[in-house]
């Protein structure tokens, strides 16, 4: 469809933006925690708290995004992001940072807002790849925690809230402006008919599993891995940042190969083999060395970006006319799955000295999501 790779580079852009934003106090967290004195339970909740709404917040603005259209609704929100960052860039004390870290978390909500605004302009053989290439947008968070630490060095941390607040207000701009919506012909959906699919399609809630653990190990690992990195080795802000920003890249980098995947193979069968092979790498990641770890994170980062991508097959292929619907309510899941590990590996620290227990249920949760796909999906597809 012509203007179709245009509008793919503005949306992609804008979630990119979106997700550096959403981001930014992960990226501060190690210079946050020791400023603020932070204990390891308040840096978790400090961490999972922009998490929140970025992640219930999927669910309307999926639904918005359907019956008013991207280009509006991703305008919007990009240029409302400059308030929380100019709030905190006066003021970033513990308890400013929970609360306007709650509505900087709106800006999570971009995923929600893109998958159908980019599903439109493409065929359905082509959305795989097309969907994947606009979740690699996730590559915002790595310039979050690389550049976020880097700036705060250099300028402050309040600059640094300014000057991601300001990026978001310039691209609300750009895309205001350039970006157009695909010319679709059925009517809106009413958000009546939004909230009966999600009601009564168990299949959007058994996507929305598979995206609790692939987003949602993907978004805790990349907030809580500048601390990991800190507390384990030793490692300075910057330093932990760029190892950090490589896991992103790297989880980014393989979302549209897991889009590319599952256009030849199925997303059923590239989402058996992640939940597979993700049983075993966590487990890398509670030995005491760097170099165990690496492999474990990094492996963890590659299936976990291929995972991505293959559930977002299979929301258009499964819901073509709900997409933003079960868009909203599966990315609402991812960020769900987001916001409890940073609390729960924070509370396990405190009380029992380590994270291990964290990274075994990750595993364990992994082969919990292996069984329900080989008893539904794979089973959907052999009739």
């Amino acid at each position: 469809m012509p203007g179709s790779a245009v509008n793919l580079f503005l949306a992609t852009t804008a979630f990119s933006i979106s997700f550096a934003f959403w981001g930014l106090i992960a990226g501060l967290s190690p210079l946050l925690k020791v400023e603020l004195r932070l204990s390891a339970t308040d840096a978790g909740l400090m961490l999972a708290i922009p998490v929140l709404l970025g992640s219930v917040g999927r669910i309307p603005m999926g639904g918005l995004t359907d019956r008013l259209g991207g280009r509006l609704v991703f305008s919007i929100l990009l240029m409302f992001a400059v308030i929380p960052a100019a709030a905190l860039s006066l003021n970033h004390s513990y308890h400013s940072l929970l609360f306007w870290g709650f509505w900087l978390g709106l800006a999570g909500t971009s995923f929600a807002i893109g998958i159908p605004f980019v599903s439109q302009w493409f065929p359905p053989e082509k959305q795989g790849l097309a969907l994947g290439i606009y979740g690699a947008g996730n590559i915002g968070q790595s310039i979050a925690v690389f550049f976020g630490p880097y700036f705060a060095y250099r300028i402050g941390i309040p600059p640094t809230f300014a000057l991601f607040g300001a990026a978001s207000l310039a691209w609300g701009l750009v895309f205001s402006v350039w970006a157009r919506n695909a010319q679709v012909s059925r009517r809106p959906v009413t958000i009546k008919e939004n909230v009966r699919v999600l009601c009564t399609e168990p299949l959007s809630w058994l996507l929305s599993l598979f995206y609790f653990l692939t987003f949602g190990g993907f978004v805790a690992l990349s907030i809580y891995l500048p601390i990991l990195l800190r507390e384990f080795f030793s490692l300075e802000p910057v330093d932990a940042g760029a190892r950090t920003a490589g896991f992103i890249i790297l989880a980014t980098a393989c979302r549209p190969i897991g889009g590319w995947l599952s256009d030849r193979f199925g997303g059923a069968n590239v989402l058996l083999f992640v939940f597979e092979a993700l049983a075993l790498f966590p487990v890398l990641m509670v030995l005491p060395s760097i170099y165990p770890f690496t492999v474990g994170a990094l492996g963890s980062a590659a299936l976990l970006g291929l995972g991505n991508g293959a559930v977002f097959k299979l929301v258009p292929q499964h819901f073509p006319g709900r997409v933003g619907a079960v868009t909203g309510l599966v990315g609402a899941a991812g960020g769900i799955g987001g916001f409890f590990p940073p609390i729960v590996l924070g509370i396990l620290k405190d009380v029992t000295g380590n994270y291990v227990l964290g990274f075994v249920f990750l595993g364990a949760f992994s082969l919990g999501c292996c069984w329900m796909l080989r008893w539904v999906f794979v089973r959907l597809a052999e009739r």
